[in-house]
Protein backbone atom coordinates (compact mmCIF):
# COMPACT_ATOMS: atom_id res chain seq x y z
CA UNK A 1 0.00 0.00 0.00
CA UNK A 2 1.15 3.74 -0.88
CA UNK A 3 1.35 6.47 1.70
CA UNK A 4 -1.60 8.48 -0.15
CA UNK A 5 -3.37 5.09 -0.15
CA UNK A 6 -2.75 4.41 3.24
CA UNK A 7 -3.54 7.59 5.02
CA UNK A 8 -7.10 7.98 2.62
CA UNK A 9 -7.86 4.46 3.98
CA UNK A 10 -7.20 5.63 7.97
CA UNK A 11 -8.10 9.70 7.90
CA UNK A 12 -11.44 10.18 9.60
CA UNK A 13 -13.90 10.95 7.17
CA UNK A 14 -16.84 13.71 7.79
CA UNK A 15 -20.03 12.18 6.75
CA UNK A 16 -22.01 15.04 5.67
CA UNK A 17 -25.12 13.33 4.67
CA UNK A 18 -27.44 10.62 5.88
CA UNK A 19 -31.11 9.45 6.81
CA UNK A 20 -29.87 7.21 9.37
CA UNK A 21 -32.50 5.72 11.50
CA UNK A 22 -31.98 6.33 15.58
CA UNK A 23 -30.77 3.98 17.82
CA UNK A 24 -34.05 2.71 18.93
CA UNK A 25 -34.73 1.59 15.80
CA UNK A 26 -31.60 -0.08 14.94
CA UNK A 27 -31.62 -2.12 18.66
CA UNK A 28 -35.42 -3.01 18.67
CA UNK A 29 -36.91 -2.99 14.80
CA UNK A 30 -33.36 -3.79 12.92
CA UNK A 31 -33.62 -5.55 9.49
CA UNK A 32 -33.30 -8.53 8.46
CA UNK A 33 -30.82 -9.98 6.22
CA UNK A 34 -33.00 -8.68 2.93
CA UNK A 35 -33.91 -5.40 4.41
CA UNK A 36 -30.26 -4.51 5.29
CA UNK A 37 -28.97 -5.86 1.83
CA UNK A 38 -31.55 -3.89 -0.08
CA UNK A 39 -33.14 -0.71 2.02
CA UNK A 40 -31.22 1.35 0.36
CA UNK A 41 -30.76 2.99 -3.29
CA UNK A 42 -29.80 -0.60 -5.24
CA UNK A 43 -34.09 -1.46 -5.35
CA UNK A 44 -34.05 1.48 -8.41
CA UNK A 45 -31.26 -0.55 -10.18
CA UNK A 46 -33.10 -3.97 -9.66
CA UNK A 47 -36.49 -2.36 -10.92
CA UNK A 48 -34.62 -0.83 -14.05
CA UNK A 49 -33.30 -4.08 -14.60
CA UNK A 50 -36.51 -5.68 -15.43
CA UNK A 51 -37.54 -7.12 -11.90
CA UNK A 52 -41.19 -6.49 -10.88
CA UNK A 53 -41.63 -3.48 -8.55
CA UNK A 54 -43.90 -5.54 -6.53
CA UNK A 55 -41.53 -7.95 -5.79
CA UNK A 56 -38.62 -5.61 -5.40
CA UNK A 57 -40.97 -3.93 -2.80
CA UNK A 58 -41.43 -6.74 -0.76
CA UNK A 59 -37.97 -7.35 -0.15
CA UNK A 60 -37.86 -4.49 2.90
CA UNK A 61 -41.30 -4.65 3.56
CA UNK A 62 -42.51 -5.15 7.13
CA UNK A 63 -44.26 -8.85 7.86
CA UNK A 64 -44.16 -11.47 10.01
CA UNK A 65 -42.55 -14.39 9.61
CA UNK A 66 -40.78 -13.56 6.35
CA UNK A 67 -39.31 -16.42 3.97
CA UNK A 68 -36.23 -14.94 2.95
CA UNK A 69 -35.57 -17.50 -0.19
CA UNK A 70 -39.10 -16.92 -1.64
CA UNK A 71 -38.76 -13.02 -0.98
CA UNK A 72 -35.36 -13.20 -3.23
CA UNK A 73 -35.96 -15.71 -5.69
CA UNK A 74 -38.45 -13.07 -8.25
CA UNK A 75 -35.10 -10.87 -8.12
CA UNK A 76 -31.80 -13.05 -8.78
CA UNK A 77 -31.35 -12.92 -11.78
CA UNK A 78 -32.33 -8.51 -11.71
CA UNK A 79 -29.43 -8.66 -9.07
CA UNK A 80 -27.18 -10.40 -11.53
CA UNK A 81 -27.61 -7.83 -13.57
CA UNK A 82 -27.06 -4.94 -11.48
CA UNK A 83 -24.10 -6.33 -9.22
CA UNK A 84 -21.69 -4.09 -10.54
CA UNK A 85 -23.08 -1.10 -10.53
CA UNK A 86 -22.31 1.64 -7.52
CA UNK A 87 -25.25 0.52 -5.91
CA UNK A 88 -24.76 -3.21 -6.54
CA UNK A 89 -20.86 -3.25 -5.40
CA UNK A 90 -22.12 -1.92 -2.08
CA UNK A 91 -24.91 -4.27 -1.39
CA UNK A 92 -21.89 -7.12 -2.40
CA UNK A 93 -20.12 -5.75 0.71
CA UNK A 94 -22.17 -5.66 2.91
CA UNK A 95 -22.74 -8.91 2.52
CA UNK A 96 -19.61 -10.15 2.61
CA UNK A 97 -18.51 -7.78 5.15
CA UNK A 98 -21.76 -8.22 7.79
CA UNK A 99 -23.54 -11.39 6.55
CA UNK A 100 -20.35 -13.84 5.18
CA UNK A 101 -22.17 -13.57 1.41
CA UNK A 102 -19.77 -13.77 -0.90
CA UNK A 103 -22.28 -14.39 -3.80
CA UNK A 104 -26.44 -13.60 -3.12
CA UNK A 105 -28.53 -16.49 -3.68
CA UNK A 106 -31.61 -17.87 -2.48
CA UNK A 107 -29.44 -20.27 -0.73
CA UNK A 108 -26.98 -18.18 1.25
CA UNK A 109 -28.94 -15.77 2.22
CA UNK A 110 -31.49 -17.99 3.71
CA UNK A 111 -28.55 -19.71 5.14
CA UNK A 112 -26.62 -16.70 6.30
CA UNK A 113 -30.53 -14.82 7.76
CA UNK A 114 -29.65 -14.43 11.42
CA UNK A 115 -26.02 -13.30 10.85
CA UNK A 116 -26.38 -9.96 11.05
CA UNK A 117 -28.78 -9.45 14.72
CA UNK A 118 -25.80 -9.70 16.68
CA UNK A 119 -24.96 -5.90 15.51
CA UNK A 120 -27.82 -4.46 16.60
CA UNK A 121 -27.35 -4.56 19.93
CA UNK A 122 -27.00 -0.47 21.51
CA UNK A 123 -23.67 0.73 21.01
CA UNK A 124 -23.12 -1.36 18.04
CA UNK A 125 -24.22 1.67 15.36
CA UNK A 126 -21.75 3.58 16.95
CA UNK A 127 -19.00 1.27 17.15
CA UNK A 128 -19.49 0.31 13.54
CA UNK A 129 -19.84 4.09 12.12
CA UNK A 130 -16.91 5.25 14.55
CA UNK A 131 -14.94 2.69 14.83
CA UNK A 132 -14.74 0.19 11.32
CA UNK A 133 -15.72 3.03 8.99
CA UNK A 134 -13.54 5.45 10.96
CA UNK A 135 -16.09 8.41 10.83
CA UNK A 136 -15.23 11.51 12.04
CA UNK A 137 -19.15 12.41 12.79
CA UNK A 138 -22.38 12.08 10.76
CA UNK A 139 -25.00 14.95 9.80
CA UNK A 140 -28.35 13.44 9.22
CA UNK A 141 -31.43 14.70 7.65
CA UNK A 142 -34.37 12.78 9.44
CA UNK A 143 -37.26 15.04 8.20
CA UNK A 144 -37.94 16.82 11.03
CA UNK A 145 -37.61 20.16 12.98
CA UNK A 146 -36.42 19.24 16.22
CA UNK A 147 -32.84 18.31 16.18
CA UNK A 148 -32.80 16.42 19.11
CA UNK A 149 -29.57 14.93 21.05
CA UNK A 150 -29.01 11.03 20.04
CA UNK A 151 -29.08 8.56 22.93
CA UNK A 152 -26.14 6.70 21.53
CA UNK A 153 -23.72 9.28 21.19
CA UNK A 154 -24.66 13.00 20.92
CA UNK A 155 -21.59 14.54 19.45
CA UNK A 156 -21.26 11.84 17.07
CA UNK A 157 -24.58 11.98 15.35
CA UNK A 158 -25.92 15.31 14.70
CA UNK A 159 -28.65 16.64 12.87
CA UNK A 160 -29.97 18.88 10.03
CA UNK A 161 -33.04 21.25 10.58
CA UNK A 162 -35.51 20.59 7.63
CA UNK A 163 -36.63 23.01 5.81
CA UNK A 164 -38.66 20.77 2.69
CA UNK A 165 -42.03 21.22 3.45
CA UNK A 166 -42.04 24.82 3.46
CA UNK A 167 -39.97 25.12 1.32
CA UNK A 168 -41.94 23.27 -1.15
CA UNK A 169 -44.76 25.70 -0.09
CA UNK A 170 -46.40 23.12 1.85
CA UNK A 171 -46.77 25.24 5.21
CA UNK A 172 -48.42 22.83 7.93
CA UNK A 173 -50.47 24.79 10.86
CA UNK A 174 -51.24 22.21 13.13
CA UNK A 175 -47.50 21.06 13.42
CA UNK A 176 -45.52 24.34 13.73
CA UNK A 177 -48.19 24.89 16.29
CA UNK A 178 -47.08 21.69 17.89
CA UNK A 179 -43.81 22.63 17.41
CA UNK A 180 -43.63 25.95 18.14
CA UNK A 181 -47.04 26.97 20.23
CA UNK A 182 -47.67 29.92 17.57
CA UNK A 183 -50.92 29.47 15.33
CA UNK A 184 -50.70 30.48 11.60
CA UNK A 185 -53.24 32.58 10.28
CA UNK A 186 -51.41 34.75 8.10
CA UNK A 187 -48.02 35.54 7.24
CA UNK A 188 -46.77 37.51 9.99
CA UNK A 189 -47.37 34.45 12.03
CA UNK A 190 -45.68 32.07 9.24
CA UNK A 191 -42.60 34.60 9.83
CA UNK A 192 -42.85 34.41 13.90
CA UNK A 193 -43.41 30.60 13.21
CA UNK A 194 -40.14 30.35 11.47
CA UNK A 195 -38.18 32.00 13.48
CA UNK A 196 -39.50 30.21 16.63
CA UNK A 197 -37.86 27.16 14.52
CA UNK A 198 -34.70 28.71 14.37
CA UNK A 199 -34.70 30.03 17.77
CA UNK A 200 -35.64 26.16 19.43
CA UNK A 201 -33.30 24.74 17.04
CA UNK A 202 -30.76 26.80 15.31
CA UNK A 203 -28.25 26.42 17.83
CA UNK A 204 -28.11 22.48 18.04
CA UNK A 205 -28.64 22.30 14.06
CA UNK A 206 -25.59 21.54 12.52
CA UNK A 207 -26.83 22.42 8.91
CA UNK A 208 -30.64 23.19 7.01
CA UNK A 209 -31.31 21.08 4.92
CA UNK A 210 -33.99 20.71 1.88
CA UNK A 211 -34.47 18.61 -0.77
CA UNK A 212 -37.87 20.38 -2.35
CA UNK A 213 -36.39 19.53 -5.96
CA UNK A 214 -38.61 16.29 -5.70
CA UNK A 215 -41.74 18.52 -5.25
CA UNK A 216 -41.07 21.32 -7.70
CA UNK A 217 -38.18 22.89 -9.74
CA UNK A 218 -34.90 24.40 -8.38
CA UNK A 219 -35.71 27.80 -9.83
CA UNK A 220 -36.03 30.37 -7.18
CA UNK A 221 -37.86 33.83 -7.72
CA UNK A 222 -38.15 36.82 -4.97
CA UNK A 223 -41.72 37.09 -3.88
CA UNK A 224 -43.30 39.54 -2.79
CA UNK A 225 -45.41 40.12 0.92
CA UNK A 226 -48.72 40.27 -0.68
CA UNK A 227 -48.11 37.29 -3.27
CA UNK A 228 -46.97 35.41 -0.49
CA UNK A 229 -49.71 36.30 1.41
CA UNK A 230 -52.29 35.48 -0.71
CA UNK A 231 -50.83 32.37 -1.81
CA UNK A 232 -50.78 31.66 2.29
CA UNK A 233 -54.88 32.61 2.58
CA UNK A 234 -55.14 30.38 -0.52
CA UNK A 235 -53.62 27.77 1.19
CA UNK A 236 -55.30 27.94 4.47
CA UNK A 237 -58.57 27.97 3.12
CA UNK A 238 -58.09 25.12 0.82
CA UNK A 239 -55.60 23.02 2.46
CA UNK A 240 -52.15 22.30 0.87
CA UNK A 241 -53.89 19.92 -1.61
CA UNK A 242 -56.43 22.24 -2.73
CA UNK A 243 -54.02 24.81 -4.27
CA UNK A 244 -52.51 25.24 -7.78
CA UNK A 245 -48.74 24.20 -8.61
CA UNK A 246 -48.06 27.86 -9.02
CA UNK A 247 -49.55 28.99 -5.79
CA UNK A 248 -47.66 26.27 -3.93
CA UNK A 249 -44.70 27.91 -5.86
CA UNK A 250 -45.17 31.02 -4.73
CA UNK A 251 -45.27 30.20 -1.50
CA UNK A 252 -42.32 28.05 -1.12
CA UNK A 253 -39.91 30.03 -2.95
CA UNK A 254 -41.24 32.74 0.19
CA UNK A 255 -40.37 30.58 2.98
CA UNK A 256 -37.32 29.37 1.03
CA UNK A 257 -35.84 32.70 1.17
CA UNK A 258 -36.50 33.62 4.81
CA UNK A 259 -34.81 30.05 5.60
CA UNK A 260 -31.77 31.29 3.85
CA UNK A 261 -32.35 34.62 5.87
CA UNK A 262 -32.48 32.48 9.54
CA UNK A 263 -29.51 30.53 8.29
CA UNK A 264 -27.39 33.38 8.03
CA UNK A 265 -28.61 34.96 10.98
CA UNK A 266 -27.83 31.52 12.55
CA UNK A 267 -24.41 30.99 11.07
CA UNK A 268 -25.94 27.71 9.41
CA UNK A 269 -25.04 26.28 6.13
CA UNK A 270 -27.96 25.53 3.31
CA UNK A 271 -27.86 21.91 2.43
CA UNK A 272 -29.84 22.07 -1.31
CA UNK A 273 -30.58 18.35 -3.08
CA UNK A 274 -29.63 18.79 -6.59
CA UNK A 275 -29.48 16.46 -9.39
CA UNK A 276 -30.72 12.99 -9.25
CA UNK A 277 -33.65 11.29 -7.57
CA UNK A 278 -33.90 8.14 -5.48
CA UNK A 279 -36.67 5.31 -7.05
CA UNK A 280 -37.72 5.13 -10.63
CA UNK A 281 -39.81 6.22 -13.45
CA UNK A 282 -39.96 10.00 -12.24
CA UNK A 283 -37.28 12.78 -12.98
CA UNK A 284 -38.24 15.72 -14.51
CA UNK A 285 -34.31 16.69 -15.83
CA UNK A 286 -35.23 20.63 -16.55
CA UNK A 287 -36.38 20.83 -12.57
CA UNK A 288 -33.32 19.66 -11.02
CA UNK A 289 -30.31 21.23 -12.50
CA UNK A 290 -27.94 23.10 -10.67
CA UNK A 291 -27.88 25.97 -13.00
CA UNK A 292 -31.69 26.95 -11.74
CA UNK A 293 -30.64 27.98 -8.30
CA UNK A 294 -28.43 31.17 -9.91
CA UNK A 295 -31.68 33.68 -8.56
CA UNK A 296 -31.22 32.49 -4.98
CA UNK A 297 -27.14 31.99 -5.00
CA UNK A 298 -26.72 35.92 -6.54
CA UNK A 299 -29.75 37.20 -3.60
CA UNK A 300 -28.09 35.46 -0.89
CA UNK A 301 -24.21 36.14 -1.17
CA UNK A 302 -24.07 35.88 2.44
CA UNK A 303 -25.40 31.99 2.75
CA UNK A 304 -23.12 29.05 2.60
CA UNK A 305 -25.03 26.84 0.04
CA UNK A 306 -23.91 23.14 -0.01
CA UNK A 307 -24.99 21.52 -3.59
CA UNK A 308 -25.63 18.32 -3.17
CA UNK A 309 -24.76 15.10 -5.22
CA UNK A 310 -22.57 17.00 -7.31
CA UNK A 311 -25.93 17.60 -9.31
CA UNK A 312 -25.68 14.23 -10.82
CA UNK A 313 -25.98 14.05 -14.51
CA UNK A 314 -25.26 18.06 -14.35
CA UNK A 315 -21.85 17.52 -12.62
CA UNK A 316 -20.10 20.32 -15.22
CA UNK A 317 -22.95 22.76 -14.51
CA UNK A 318 -22.08 22.44 -10.92
CA UNK A 319 -18.55 22.75 -11.31
CA UNK A 320 -18.98 25.99 -12.88
CA UNK A 321 -21.19 27.46 -10.22
CA UNK A 322 -18.62 26.47 -7.36
CA UNK A 323 -15.61 27.77 -9.43
CA UNK A 324 -18.15 31.12 -9.83
CA UNK A 325 -20.21 31.99 -6.92
CA UNK A 326 -18.45 32.71 -3.43
CA UNK A 327 -21.00 31.25 -1.51
CA UNK A 328 -21.31 27.85 -3.20
CA UNK A 329 -20.02 24.20 -1.71
CA UNK A 330 -20.12 21.18 -3.31
CA UNK A 331 -20.80 17.86 -1.43
CA UNK A 332 -19.71 14.28 -3.17
CA UNK A 333 -22.98 12.69 -0.94
CA UNK A 334 -24.41 9.62 -2.76
CA UNK A 335 -22.63 10.46 -6.01
CA UNK A 336 -19.92 7.31 -5.62
CA UNK A 337 -22.48 5.06 -5.22
CA UNK A 338 -24.46 6.33 -8.12
CA UNK A 339 -21.78 6.53 -10.29
CA UNK A 340 -18.26 6.08 -8.95
CA UNK A 341 -16.15 5.90 -12.16
CA UNK A 342 -17.77 9.71 -13.24
CA UNK A 343 -17.51 10.59 -10.02
CA UNK A 344 -13.93 10.22 -9.57
CA UNK A 345 -13.03 11.53 -13.10
CA UNK A 346 -15.06 14.51 -11.50
CA UNK A 347 -12.79 14.90 -8.98
CA UNK A 348 -9.88 15.47 -10.74
CA UNK A 349 -11.53 18.26 -12.61
CA UNK A 350 -12.38 19.65 -9.37
CA UNK A 351 -8.69 19.70 -8.74
CA UNK A 352 -7.76 22.02 -11.61
CA UNK A 353 -11.04 23.85 -11.66
CA UNK A 354 -12.46 25.15 -8.73
CA UNK A 355 -10.83 26.01 -5.02
CA UNK A 356 -10.09 22.84 -3.08
CA UNK A 357 -11.61 24.04 -0.04
CA UNK A 358 -15.02 23.88 -1.08
CA UNK A 359 -15.58 20.31 -1.77
CA UNK A 360 -17.01 17.88 0.97
CA UNK A 361 -16.01 13.81 -0.13
CA UNK A 362 -18.83 11.75 1.64
CA UNK A 363 -22.39 11.37 2.63
CA UNK A 364 -23.59 7.93 2.53
CA UNK A 365 -27.16 8.99 2.16
CA UNK A 366 -28.94 5.83 3.72
CA UNK A 367 -30.73 4.54 6.59
CA UNK A 368 -28.80 1.86 7.91
CA UNK A 369 -24.84 1.91 9.35
CA UNK A 370 -24.05 -1.19 7.34
CA UNK A 371 -25.14 0.60 4.30
CA UNK A 372 -23.38 3.51 5.56
CA UNK A 373 -19.75 1.21 6.30
CA UNK A 374 -20.39 0.28 2.83
CA UNK A 375 -20.65 3.69 1.36
CA UNK A 376 -17.91 5.31 3.01
CA UNK A 377 -15.61 2.20 1.82
CA UNK A 378 -16.59 2.89 -1.31
CA UNK A 379 -15.79 6.66 -1.33
CA UNK A 380 -12.39 6.31 0.28
CA UNK A 381 -11.55 3.85 -2.82
CA UNK A 382 -12.95 6.01 -5.02
CA UNK A 383 -10.73 8.99 -3.74
CA UNK A 384 -7.50 6.60 -3.38
CA UNK A 385 -8.29 6.06 -7.40
CA UNK A 386 -8.50 9.62 -8.84
CA UNK A 387 -5.81 10.92 -6.55
CA UNK A 388 -3.38 8.11 -7.28
CA UNK A 389 -4.22 8.61 -11.01
CA UNK A 390 -3.65 12.69 -10.59
CA UNK A 391 -0.12 11.53 -9.31
CA UNK A 392 0.89 8.64 -11.71
CA UNK A 393 0.51 11.53 -14.32
CA UNK A 394 2.63 14.25 -12.55
CA UNK A 395 -0.48 16.97 -12.15
CA UNK A 396 0.02 16.29 -8.43
CA UNK A 397 2.54 15.05 -6.51
CA UNK A 398 2.03 11.87 -3.58
CA UNK A 399 2.14 14.89 -0.66
CA UNK A 400 -0.40 17.21 -2.66
CA UNK A 401 -2.51 14.44 -3.16
CA UNK A 402 -2.61 13.74 0.67
CA UNK A 403 -3.28 17.23 1.10
CA UNK A 404 -5.88 17.46 -0.84
CA UNK A 405 -7.41 13.98 0.46
CA UNK A 406 -7.23 15.58 4.19
CA UNK A 407 -8.66 18.77 2.96
CA UNK A 408 -11.97 17.19 1.32
CA UNK A 409 -12.48 14.02 3.60
CA UNK A 410 -12.56 16.39 7.06
CA UNK A 411 -10.64 19.63 7.02
CA UNK A 412 -12.75 21.69 4.87
CA UNK A 413 -16.23 20.30 6.68
CA UNK A 414 -14.59 21.97 10.01
CA UNK A 415 -14.35 25.26 8.20
CA UNK A 416 -17.85 25.58 6.74
CA UNK A 417 -19.89 24.08 9.86
CA UNK A 418 -19.44 24.83 12.89
CA UNK A 419 -19.00 21.44 14.32
CA UNK A 420 -17.82 22.59 17.80
CA UNK A 421 -20.39 24.87 18.48
CA UNK A 422 -23.18 22.67 17.27
CA UNK A 423 -21.88 19.83 19.89
CA UNK A 424 -22.02 22.63 22.60
CA UNK A 425 -25.32 23.89 22.21
CA UNK A 426 -26.25 19.92 22.05
CA UNK A 427 -24.52 19.42 25.26
CA UNK A 428 -26.46 22.53 27.04
CA UNK A 429 -29.36 21.54 25.56
CA UNK A 430 -29.29 18.17 26.86
CA UNK A 431 -28.17 19.12 30.31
Amino acid sequence: MTDLAHHIAHAPLVDTHEHLHREQVWTTAGPDILQDLFGNYVTGDLVSAGAAPDAVERLTAEAPDRDIAALFAPVQEAWQRVRFTGYGRATAEVARRFYGVEELTVDTLAAAAEHGRSLQRPGERLRLLRDEARLDHTQTDDSRWPCEPDEADQSFFLYDLSWFSLSRGDVEPAALHAATGVEVTGLDSLDEAMAALFAAEGGRAVAVKTQHAYARTLRWEERSRSEASAALRALLHKGAEGVDYATSLCLGDWCLARGVEHAIEHQLPFKIHTGYYAGNDRMPLDLIRPSNLCGLLERYLDARFVLMHIAYPYQAELLSLAKHYRNVWVDLCWAWSIDPRSSGEWLRRWIHTAPVNKLFAFGGDTRWPTSAFAYALQAREGIAAALDAEVAVGDISEAEAMEVATRIMHANQYECFDIAGTRAAIAQSAA
